[in-house]
């Protein structure tokens, strides 16, 4: 006779494990702790037992309850002409209860299902027929096509609170010293093996910034470890993290990392989760909470078991012969490969020649990498993968889907971007931050316009979410263009003829772009960092803009040839384009229109001498400090950081 673990079977008797553990020992059945294991008979007698209980307990409750009937995308408003009661009163109710929901609000089934507790009384959703839906996912499904897929599991929480750190130790990579500051600002997938069993990991960014995308991760999700800082404890993007992964109807393991930290506290960490209705089950609860440290590599391996453990009684299953639908993780474009987005496959296989429409793009797969950078012929089920092929960029979210032939993919991109032309607005000339400060002290102008330029779309997605977010009484942001890749010339001119402000976040503007520029009088703000943007931009709407330290790009070269010489380094040949590069100047260097480096100037040379300058059309040699990954075809921004005083006369 078989054993079942006693992990699952609280899990699918829907009860504690400290419920059950009690339970055993009333049955005279002595067991050590949640991963012991109990004899099928006992697990069936224990299934009677709370089976009986819930039945008898669900039938009183449903008939003392009242019941209403509503339509589908029912309101707070349907619900309290169904109650004969006023919407207000309804609302002070729910509040009572802790939900917040707006009147207005069209409400799903899980939200009416809270809302049914809340108010005690039975909703019951009248299913209208509609003809027109149709849709491969609510066809019956055939069981004997479903095969085991990989768990994807989302690594979710506060910033710094090791969540990348944590992968780190998972993967055995380096991935968190290649993130700027130390925050992760990208979305990752990467798959591992555990015990000879596949598991697919999403790492998604911490900071607040992401929240879109990070409910993007919570959304094609199976279950999220929520990384809390035993030192630090929940903090607000954790209560984001847990409203998503709610949201989303997944299982939440929480990893509290950190342990070893002197001033670490967990029993705080699970007071606080418990005060969100994450009890942890040695508290009497249901939620699994694996104390660790990623630093120390302490309890690793009791997490992973974890999650093999929730993905072995979910079993989670995929037909890999359905139509293939997958959902874009990452995009952006290379200059050598072209479009790349990285997708996460969620039924059906994509195959190396498939025709595939995303978004706007469209194309034929011409190239399949898995997450180690491997080519692959084809792509499963709960799969990441690397797709080349595509006409252009699509936006990180989009669906990615498998098409009748070119022809049809073709047909369904133009008509996607006639829908996006038309919602596009243009008006009239340029304006910097601070004359539009100015104008709007003056009542001259209501609206900040911006355009937005970004690395990856990951990131241009987090800065338009973050900004939409801002409030002002006087003035609203408007966002009427936004893009992956350098600035060009195309766009410092659709902001000279709209009077926009251009945001460049790890993008840099080419050479014509920043002459138009000066000459239109176009402001192009650029950073690395996402939190300066809204800063910024908070400063600016509320009068807040003090003296600044802004740049003057004194001088534009060209890597033409690279040297190694002993002692020094990496040597660029360069060609002075236009303007001159000083001794004393900051270098950035530019690689397809992305910034890869910042910093100082160690050797400036003409043939074998140190000189203090060289000016336009002149060649010379020069080393960066700390930098040797200099290439040919790299552009150097030679400039020089000037204090400007901001007025709002």
């Amino acid at each position: 006779m078989g054993k079942i673990r006693l992990y699952l079977l609280a899990r699918e008797l829907g009860i504690s494990n400290n419920d059950l553990i009690k339970a055993l020992k009333d049955l005279g059945v002595e067991v050590k702790s949640h991963m012991s294991t109990v004899e099928e008979e006992t697990a069936r007698i224990i299934k009677e037992m709370f089976g009986n209980e819930k039945d008898k307990e669900t039938e009183t409750e449903t008939k003392k309850r009242k019941e209403i009937r509503l339509k589908k995308s029912a309101t707070i408003t349907s619900i309290a002409e169904s109650l004969e009661e006023e919407p207000k009163e309804i609302m002070k109710s729910l509040i009572e209860k802790g939900l917040m929901i707006n009147i207005n609000d069209k409400l799903s089934g899980d939200i009416l299902n809270d809302i049914a507790d809340a108010l005690d009384i039975r909703i019951t959703v009248e299913e209208k027929e509609e003809k027109k839906k149709p849709t491969t996912k609510k066809k019956s499904i055939d069981k004997s096509k479903l095969t085991p897929r990989p768990p994807v599991v989302t690594i979710m929480g506060h910033v710094d609170h090791g969540k990348t750190l944590l992968l780190d130790v998972i993967r055995e990579t380096k991935v968190v010293e290649t993130e700027a500051g130390g925050i992760t600002q990208h979305i990752g997938a990467y798959q591992i093996e555990v015990n000879g069993k596949t598991i697919t990991f999403l790492d998604t960014p911490g900071h607040e910034a992401f929240t879109t995308m990070r409910a993007r991760g919570a959304q094609v999700t199976d279950i999220a470890v929520l990384v809390v800082a035993a030192d630090d404890g929940v903090m607000p993007q954790t209560v984001e993290a847990i409203n998503h992964a709610r949201d989303a109807g997944i299982t939440i393991i929480v990893a509290i990392n950190k342990i070893d930290k002197p001033n670490a506290n967990p029993d705080r960490v699970k007071q606080q989760l418990s005060d969100h209705n994450l009890v942890p089950e040695d508290w009497g609860g249901d939620t699994v909470c694996v104390e660790m440290s990623a630093l120390q590599r302490t309890n690793i391996e009791e997490l992973l078991e974890m999650i093999l453990l929730i993905a072995e009684m979910e079993d989670y299953r995929a037909d890999s012969k359905a139509k293939t639908r997958g959902i874009i993780i990452e995009s952006q474009l290379d200059k050598g490969r072209g479009p790349v987005v990285t997708a996460l496959i969620k039924e059906g296989t994509l195959s190396v020649g498939d025709p595939i429409v995303a978004g706007t793009a469209y194309g034929k797969v011409r190239a399949l990498f898995n997450d180690k950078g491997e080519r692959v012929k084809e792509a499963g089920p709960a799969t990441p993968i690397e797709v080349l092929g595509l006409s252009d960029v699509p936006d990180a979210g989009d669906i990615l889907e498998l098409v009748q032939d070119e022809k049809t993919a073709r047909n369904i991109s133009t008509l996607r971007k006639g829908e996006k032309r038309d919602r596009e607005l243009t008006t009239d000339r340029a304006v910097n931050l601070e004359e539009f400060f100015s104008r709007m002290s003056q009542e001259e102008v209501k609206e900040l316009k911006l355009i937005i330029k970004g690395d990856v779309h990951g990131s241009v997605e987090a800065i338009k979410e973050s900004l939409e977010r801002i409030r002002s009484d006087e003035v609203k942001l408007q966002i009427i263009h936004s893009g992956v890749g350098g600035i060009t010339e195309s766009d410092v001119i659709l902001a000279a003829a709209s009077r926009a402000i251009i945001i460049g976040f790890n993008v840099r503007p080419d050479s014509n772009a920043r002459k138009v520029a000066e000459r239109e009088n176009v402001d192009i703000r650029t950073y690395r960092i996402i939190y300066q943007v809204i800063d910024d931009i908070k400063k600016a709407l509320e009068g807040l803009l003090e003296p600044e330290v802004r740049e003057k790009v004194t001088g534009r070269a060209e890597v033409r040839r690279t040297f190694k010489v002993p002692r020094t380094g990496t040597v660029a040949g360069l060609y002075i384009q236009e303007g001159k590069i000083h001794r004393n100047s900051l270098i950035r260097l530019i690689r397809d229109g992305v910034v890869m480096h910042e910093g100082k100037i160690s050797s400036l040379k003409r043939f074998q001498d140190d000189v203090r300058e060289v000016e336009e059309n002149y060649e010379c040699g020069l080393a960066l400090e700390g930098f040797q990954d200099i290439k040919e075809n790299d552009i150097l921004e030679a400039y020089v950081l000037e204090e400007i005083k901001r007025t709002i006369d």
